[in-house]
């Protein structure tokens, strides 16, 4: 590691050993309150929760929808709005701020694959986003295809065993 001396701004070798290092980067890390990071992820976690409620209660509402017609065009409105902050950078503020509170609700998804895309856009459509955007969020879908898997077999094994 390499360290500029204090007089006279030339760099000079500093030898660490792992556990030096470790030391020495605890001391730099900023602290963090758990309590105050629970807080805001509940917070912010809530108002996206909150605010997809709302948007449900205006398809019921205005589009005069069934509450379960209404969900999937609720969770679609969830994902453009978590894009278009994704798009113009409000969304990573928000996910800082909020920490896990904003990775739970299905606009921490959309963000990480939007933010995939983004990223790697320069590279082409095809090599750059189609094969960049699912590296973080394909393992979210193959657990949880697995999961559904085996809670449908679940199902169709300790279920009530009427027709629905």
């Amino acid at each position: 590691m390499a360290v500029k001396s204090a007089g006279g701004g030339k760099y000079r070798k500093m030898s660490m050993s792992p556990k030096e290092y470790q030391a020495f980067a605890k001391t730099r890390e900023p602290s963090r309150s758990i309590f105050g990071n629970c807080i805001r992820a509940f917070i912010i976690g809530g108002a996206i929760c909150v605010l997809g409620q709302a948007i449900q209660q205006l398809f019921i509402h205005l589009a005069h929808m069934k509450p379960e017609d209404a969900s999937n065009p609720t969770v679609a409105v969830l994902i453009i709005i978590s894009v278009i902050l994704t798009s113009i950078g409000v969304y990573d503020k928000i996910a800082q701020f909020a920490g896990a509170g904003s990775a739970v609700p299905v606009t921490g998804f959309a963000n990480s694959m939007c933010s995939a895309a983004l990223e790697h856009r320069s590279e082409g459509l095809v090599l750059g986003v189609g094969g960049n955007m699912f590296k973080l969020a394909g393992s979210v879908i193959v657990y949880g295809t697995v999961a559904a898997f085996f809670v449908g077999i679940a199902h169709l094994i300790f279920g009530t065993g009427g027709a629905h």
